[in-house]
């Protein structure tokens, strides 16, 4: 059976992420694990000597008893009969997962970001960035709000650039296959290149590595990349973006509202985030 982790602290953001991956597991024929990594507060006190603000066992015990009740929340919202397990970790959230991803070789990683506050969004998205970057497992990051409605179209960001080296094709034919979903590769360039030269050698060696998800190629012209790819996926309805972490700074204009990330910063289209083959 596929396994799918989601990591939890708790927030509401982390929270509609667990639902979306409930009902994705319904359809893939998952089992859930719940994973919370919690570290021990401490102060300093004007030294350099960390003092714990509250003892490890009875911090353990509370974080303990809200996975409980989270896990028993998925339980009675789940759409079906699910294996639903729940585990309490102290420890670094990314090294944890990555220990964890290693033992049981996961569907996914399923995470929320952005939460309504400030500070909120800030921690989250931190978090939920630095796992990206860790994990070599693939890593569904679900915006705030949104529903898992099944996932029909998918959309695959490549800058056709040593494709038959960075492109995780067998994950995305996976996922296509699973999901029985179309699937579209999206190339933004403003320097209207596509056909010719280089591009044109990488495209034909992009189609033999994809040709069973029969992809749509699509060539768009904007000098924002990442602005290009969002305008495409919003108008177009896409319900999956893949991208590879390393070719894209998609997954960082999600934590990081800058001058032309307005878009993305209110985006509701789940990233898929799988790091280059190997």
């Amino acid at each position: 059976m596929k396994t799918i982790i989601v990591p939890t602290d708790f927030s509401p953001a982390a929270i509609n992420a667990m639902h979306y991956a409930l009902h994705m597991a319904q359809v893939v024929n998952a089992g859930i694990v719940l994973l919370h990594v919690y570290q021990l507060p401490v102060s300093y006190n004007n030294s350099d000597i960390p003092l714990p603000l509250m003892d490890i066992g009875e911090l353990e015990k509370i974080n303990e008893e809200r996975l409980q009740e989270l896990k028993g929340l998925a339980e009675r919202t789940s759409p079906g009969a699910l294996q639903i397990a729940a585990e309490v970790k102290l420890g670094d959230l990314a090294d944890e997962l990555e220990a964890m991803c290693a033992a049981i070789q996961p569907f996914a990683v399923v995470m929320g970001t952005r939460g309504s506050g400030f500070v909120e969004r800030l921690l989250v998205g931190s978090a939920t960035l630095s796992v990206i970057r860790r994990l070599t497992w693939p890593v569904l990051v679900v915006p705030p709000g949104t529903i898992f409605k099944g996932i029909q179209k998918i959309g695959f960001a490549c800058d056709f650039k040593k494709v038959v080296e960075t492109t995780p094709a067998g994950y995305i034919k996976e996922w296509v296959k699973i999901f029985g979903a179309s699937m579209s590769v999206l190339n933004v360039d403003d320097k209207k290149n596509t056909a010719t030269g280089n591009t044109k050698q990488q495209y034909d060696l992009l189609q033999g590595l994809l040709e069973e998800t029969r992809p749509q190629y699509f060539f768009i012209d904007n000098p924002d990349v990442e602005k290009g790819i969002y305008e495409f996926a919003e108008s177009n309805n896409l319900d999956l973006l893949i991208v590879i972490p390393r070719k894209h700074r998609l997954l960082d204009s999600l934590f990081q509202k800058s001058h032309t990330r307005d878009l993305a910063f209110h985006s509701h289209i789940p990233i898929l985030a799988i790091h280059e083959a190997e």
